[in-house]
């Protein structure tokens, strides 16, 4: 690691005035990808802004005349685990930042932080390889060891968005507040936030370097609705899930009025499965129902050589996801044994 120059801030106003006098910088919050990112020397700053004390950053609340889900961006993973409001109302994000990384790494890494961390491909972690994120002509991983990369999308770079957070708060329809350096505020769906390899293939999201991101809402759901989310991971204890899901049904007559299926670790950014989504519309869930929601999930999947076996536990998962939202998946079966 080079050296570098440390400036802990607490409060938004030194946060702009030290991203304005150094606008190269690097900002730090929990500091579980930035600091690994600073070891294999993907990023060398000069600066690094330690923004982990803003306290008008960070909690969670619920918005008294909405209803809404405000999240500070510098939330633990914990926090949102543990809330209660956020178990009861919006249990697919309470479930899958319960199931992230270890309890130690929950309560060091922040919303903000997982939403921006950058790919886990082992070719763009180390520093030898000049792959097309770090400005090179070429995926590696295409020709290379891809058994845990993308199945969907996967022509210019295959590598997976690594963000839990991510998978149920698009399918939440969440949306993102930033500010920049001068103090001026902009705010976006999370679905307009992350950026796809073919658009701009060094980026995984629209926040600039002079931003930073502050909170994420979430709609509240109504009485009606369902929600849930699942993974499957190689071990259950701590690693990156090979694929992960998170379906939200906003119900009316015990009908799926509209549904969201939404997908993580199978494409370089979260991914809809609309095709499935227009399965399950207008109808009522039933082990078919979602059995058939499973296959349509992965149309359009183009696996490697040797990832595709992504595909079937992709199925199987969707499958399982949509019972367990409409309360009918046996609790033996939310882990997956292959």
């Amino acid at each position: 690691m080079d050296r570098f120059a440390y400036i802990q801030v607490e409060t938004p106003a030194a946060a702009l005035a030290a991203l304005a006098r150094h606008p190269q910088a690097v900002i730090k919050a929990g500091g579980v990808d930035v600091l690994d990112l600073m070891k294999e020397r993907i990023v060398t700053p000069a600066v690094v802004i330690d923004i982990s004390r803003v306290a008008d950053w960070g909690g969670i609340a619920v918005e008294p005349q909405t209803g809404a889900l405000r999240l500070g961006a510098l939330t633990s993973l914990a926090q949102l685990a543990q809330h209660t409001e956020v178990q009861h109302r919006w249990p697919a994000l309470g479930q899958a930042m319960a199931n992230a990384a270890t309890p130690q790494i929950r309560n060091m890494a922040t919303l903000g932080g997982n939403l921006c961390q950058r790919p886990r491909c082992w070719y763009f972690r180390q520093e030898t390889y000049p792959c097309r994120k770090k400005g090179g002509s070429r995926c590696f991983a295409q020709a290379g060891e891809h058994r845990d990369h993308a199945i969907f999308a996967n022509y210019t770079c295959t590598s997976t968005h690594p963000s839990a957070a991510a998978v149920p708060l698009l399918a939440y329809d969440a949306g993102v507040e930033m500010v920049d350096r001068t103090g001026t505020q902009r705010s976006l769906p999370l679905a307009r936030f992350f950026v796809a390899p073919e658009r701009d293939v060094e980026r995984e999201n629209v926040l600039r370097p002079t931003e930073f991101l502050t909170a994420v809402t979430v709609p509240r759901p109504s009485e009606a609705d369902a929600s849930a989310y699942l993974n499957f991971k190689h071990k259950w204890s701590f690693d990156w899930p090979l694929v992960e899901v998170a379906v939200v049904l906003r119900r009316e007559a015990g009908l799926v009025k509209d549904a969201r299926i939404v997908l993580g670790a199978v494409a370089p950014v979260p991914f809809r499965a609309q095709a499935a989504e227009h399965i399950l519309e207008g109808r009522a869930v039933d082990a078919e129902l979602a059995r058939q929601a499973g296959q349509a999930a992965t149309r359009g999947a183009t696996p490697l050589a040797h990832n595709e076996h992504k595909v079937t536990l992709l199925a199987e998962l969707v499958r399982r996801t949509v019972l367990k939202a409409a309360d009918q998946l046996p609790a033996e079966d939310e882990v997956m044994v292959v």
